[in-house]
């Protein structure tokens, strides 16, 4: 079955605090049919993805990217990080080269000096911080080392004793690497750039971790992982891996360090011994955490500091080497087709059309039923939407429960006001996705158009606390009466 993604991600500077997070996307190009540089970019101004990481220097997609105003992070590949860390020339000529020939008709906002270089090439570790610094310098011989910061992506594994996260600590063995490397992101204003997986920490947990916590479900707040030291409560694993990070920094004494997370994200199919490896899961973990990133809480330890993401990665990459799952961590197929579409509802403005439109709104399984009934009452009502088909002996009465109902008002008013995202929100207990709830005689409306005399119709706040669980539309007598006057007095209220 076919799925769709929406995706917007906005853009900003910096991931400092008291200013806005964003979302990126990585790029990688291990393809058999790998797009055209013109093709990748115009699938992210589809899209209005503001943030791209490219895992290397690119010409192609460099001169492509030049004067789209998309932010770009370029890549040093760790197999010329030898070269570039053992020569200052060797540095300064890549960044002519890669840099100073694109900028500034490239937005080149940041330079990743290879990645996981301390887990997967520990023998150039100790050129590393080398490298970083001729890159730098050839940067402030430009006189563009203030508009482009360097670093290097570490891996969250060498984080050791990782939680709870305020008794973090970085392997020790990397101190002779971590503490230049740290002195030089505080001395540059720059950041620590972080590859945290989730996914990899739920499957090597043995059952520690729970895939709701991984994803970023509501728990109980008896489920929450609670930090022993601080009391923190934790609700999900990638706040508590960045937690980490901070903690292990300011072991070593650096406090001023921003993170940013350079890769995270969820494999949307894997092998038989990897079942969480599903499209849901992917959703779920890639939606939650662009909601969780945008809403600019930070983290528990962090509160209102920026932590701007990098999701891993735009395309589904059929020439990874390993286990399947390498190939599907992709938001899209190489043809440009979505993989499944982000649940973004409540995300204000981070929402954008698929590329199909094929788009419904349905009810939540696990919403509140109080609020699902106040929700389909209102669709009914003040939102106009013709709930007829719902009565008894029609196309849409069976099932009679409230979310097939809700499901049925809700995409007809979201298809009537255009498919905007506030239209599918209802108080948050409704979502878009691409799978067609139609059943059975009944189909939902396709998309109507904009009507005139609805423009102007805004969803209330739906807060009833009736515990009729029957709407308006199909009662009759006294309790029928009572249902219009509730709606009508929302009407007064709320328009």
């Amino acid at each position: 079955m076919a799925l769709f993604i929406l995706l917007l991600l906005l853009a900003v500077s910096q991931t400092t605090a008291g200013e806005d997070p964003y979302i990126g996307v990585n790029i990688g190009t291990d393809l058999s049919d790998m797009p055209h540089p013109t093709q990748v970019v115009a699938l992210l101004k589809a899209q209005r993805i503001q943030h791209v990481r490219l895992y290397n220097a690119d010409q192609g997609m460099l001169v492509a990217l030049a004067k789209t105003g998309i932010r770009v992070m370029v890549s040093i590949p760790n197999e010329e990080l030898l070269g570039i860390g053992q020569s200052n020339s060797t540095a300064a000529n890549w960044v002519s080269r890669n840099i100073v020939a694109h900028y500034p008709a490239t937005n080149i906002t940041s330079i990743s000096v290879g990645s996981d270089v301390l887990t997967t090439l520990p023998n150039a570790a100790p050129v590393l911080v080398n490298a970083i610094k001729f890159v730098h310098s050839a940067l402030v011989a430009s006189h563009l080392d203030k508009q482009i910061k360097v670093s290097s992506p570490i891996s969250s594994s060498i984080i050791l004793d990782s939680f709870p996260p305020s008794q973090a600590f970085f392997n020790r063995s990397w101190n002779p690497v971590l503490v230049p490397l740290l002195n030089f992101l505080q001395s540059t204003d720059s950041f620590l750039m972080l590859n945290a997986y989730p996914y990899y920490d739920y499957r090597q947990s043995n059952g520690a971790i729970s895939l709701d916590y991984a994803l970023f479900k509501p728990l109980a707040p008896n489920k929450e992982a609670v930090d022993a030291n601080t009391l923190v409560h934790y609700t999900n694993v990638f706040d508590a891996i960045v937690d980490a990070t901070y903690s292990a920094m300011a072991f070593l004494n650096f406090t001023n360090i921003p993170v940013i997370v350079t890769e995270t994200g969820w494999p949307s199919k894997g092998d038989s011994n990897e079942p969480d490896a599903t499209l849901e899961n992917a959703n779920t973990y890639n939606s939650n955490l662009i909601r969780h990133v945008m809403n600019k809480t930070g983290t528990p330890k962090n509160p209102g500091v920026a932590v701007s993401t990098y999701v891993y990665e735009l395309y589904n990459e059929d020439m990874k080497p390993g286990p399947l799952s390498e190939k599907h961590w992709g938001l899209f197929e190489a043809n440009g087709d979505p993989v499944y579409i982000l649940h973004l509802t409540g995300s204000g403005s981070l929402l954008s059309n698929d590329t199909t439109n094929q788009t419904y709104c349905t009810a939540k399984d696990d919403a509140d039923p109080k609020m699902l009934q106040a929700a389909l009452d209102w669709a009914c009502g003040p939102g106009k939407v013709d709930c007829s088909p719902l009565l008894q002996g029609k196309p849409c009465y069976e099932p009679d429960n409230v979310i097939a109902h809700a499901t049925y008002a809700f995409n007809t008013y979201y298809h009537r006001m255009g498919k905007t995202s506030d239209a599918c929100d209802f108080n948050g207990v409704a979502d878009i996705t691409t799978t067609d709830p139609s059943h059975g005689s009944c189909r939902l409306p396709e998309s109507l158009g904009r009507d005139g005399t609805m423009a102007n119709i805004t969803a209330p706040l739906m807060n009833s606390t009736s515990s009729d669980s029957r709407s308006f539309y199909g009662m009759g007598g006294f309790t029928g009466i009572l249902a219009l006057v509730k709606v009508m007095l929302w009407t007064v209220i709320f328009l």
